[in-house]
């Protein structure tokens, strides 16, 4: 964890396979053979599609009232959103609702046009699809639009994810929607000795075709980033040699696409080090066949000041890696104010700046799996409590609390009193806030994205982001 910031937070080739060549970032696959017949890999996209829509509580709603609004069995409500109570539903809730179809509620301002292209389908499509409306030329706000599927034009992403601690049953649960799992973490100390600090089943990854990248850090044993270790790592020659000869003996045990460097906290004049030992990593990394991910800190501008960004030289990390993780969030932290983890007028602000500096095709936005609980007034120097974006909802039908949407930040949030009438104040994640986030990825032309962490399940999570991309697979 990094001080005063609760920061968060397979199989292996060495040699390109017959018919593959390196072309920058990736291993390159031929689309024909040497006769002209169109080659088929199998297995390298996850070419899934899974039609929801998308249903905020009213006062009075009940899951068997929304369940036959839909057409839909309240048990498939109950269990795509993991409601522990479904008599426990709070007003505002966003409720992924699995479907047949997609339907659309026309909101102001929208056209035939801008919701085709919204959902990448052919404008004739969307007019066949809906003969109910008698001129297309003319939607209003409210009206159902059908989305085809059998129309949609699912584009590929890129999907990471960094987990510690999750449980077998929740690893099997995300796997098929991630691209690479970063176990987080081994890290370094001032040698450059490595150690493990996660606690997962990696085995499972190979069973979805997920593919694991070994994640490495400068925290220290009793937790938060040390500038210390990354300086050693950086600017001494011996130190440097021991840290990449121990992940080359990592990456000989099998098991690993690649690596994921998340080196936080740098010291700025280390800065052009750690951009030369990144292009030393890369190079060794590349001659193994294996790729290198980087996790950049979130900054809106080059001469962003302050010890979290300075050292991470946006230009650099994109002319050298393969992709790069932007952590785009926890700009409400644990010691923080109150406020949305993840804003997305603020994610904006990063993403304006980033791919001007960095290819859009290399970079994977960062999204947060989890909340916080702040006890109001915000003093500074108190904590907030981290929770599960499914333990909020529940809490706020718990206690009778109205969910918000903040429409700048794009998230929801509510206030509660407690059993001994202290005031709250809670920021999480749903339905609405995900996909408002997910189409920026579109928006922007982004690789994919990165969620931090996978820890617990969320599973509307997964079906908002099925509902709008096919996730690649590189096994």
């Amino acid at each position: 964890m990094a001080p005063g910031r609760a920061r968060r937070r397979g199989s292996t080739q060495t040699e390109p396979l017959p018919g593959q060549r390196r072309r920058g970032l990736e291993l390159y696959r031929p689309p024909f053979d040497a006769a002209g017949n169109r080659m088929e890999y199998p297995g390298k996209h996850n070419r899934r599609m899974n039609p929801m829509e998308l249903y905020v509580v009213k006062n009075g709603d009940t899951v068997h009232q929304i369940a036959r609004r839909y057409s839909t069995p309240a048990d498939d409500i109950v269990f795509a959103n993991q409601l522990r109570n479904p008599d426990m539903l709070a007003v505002g809730q966003a409720l992924v609702i699995p479907s047949r179809e997609t339907r659309h509620t026309v909101g102001r301002g929208e056209t035939l046009y801008s919701i085709a292209r919204g959902y990448g389908v052919s404008l004739p499509r969307l007019i066949g699809a809906n003969p109910q409306i008698a001129n297309p030329n003319r939607v209003y706000p409210g009206q159902t639009v059908v989305i085809p599927a059998d129309g949609r034009d699912m584009r590929e992403i890129i999907v990471n994810g960094y987990a510690t601690d999750a449980a077998d049953s929740t690893l099997n649960a995300a796997l098929p929607y991630l691209t690479f799992l970063s176990p987080f973490s081994y890290r370094s100390d001032l040698s450059g000795n490595l150690t493990p600090t996660f606690h997962l089943n990696l085995t499972l990854s190979g069973g979805h075709r997920t593919a694991n990248l070994l994640t490495l850090t400068n925290l220290m044993e009793s937790g938060g980033f040390s500038s210390q270790i990354a300086h050693a790592i950086l600017t001494d020659q011996a130190v440097q040699d021991s840290f990449l000869n121990n992940v080359e003996a990592l990456l000989g045990q099998g098991g690993w696409y690649g690596v994921n460097v998340d080196f936080e906290y740098v010291y700025q004049f280390d800065r052009g080090s750690y951009n030369q030992f990144l292009r030393r990593l890369t190079e060794r990394m590349h001659r193994l066949g294996r790729i290198v991910v980087t996790a950049l800190a979130p900054k809106r501008s080059e001469g962003q000041r302050g010890l979290l960004y300075e050292a991470h030289d946006y230009a650099a990390h994109g002319q050298t890696v393969d992709y790069v993780v932007l952590m785009t969030y926890e700009w409400g932290y644990t010691y923080g104010p109150p406020m949305a983890v993840a804003p997305l007028d603020q994610v904006r602000q990063v993403l304006d700046y980033a791919t001007r500096a960095i290819p859009a095709e290399r970079i994977l936005m960062g999204v947060p799996n989890y909340g916080y609980d702040w006890t109001l007034p915000f003093a500074q120097g108190t904590a907030a409590r981290s929770l599960a974006n499914d333990d909020a909802a529940a809490l706020a039908g718990q206690v009778g609390a109205a969910i918000q949407f903040d429409p700048a930040a794009q998230s929801p949030f509510f206030r509660y009193y407690d059993g001994e009438g202290g005031q709250h104040e809670v920021w999480f994640e749903d339905a609405r806030s995900l996909r408002a986030k997910y189409a920026l990825v579109k928006e922007y032309g982004l690789a994919g994205v990165s969620f931090w962490n996978l820890n617990h399940l969320f599973r509307p999570n997964f079906m908002v982001l099925e509902s709008m991309f096919s996730v690649e697979k590189v096994l």
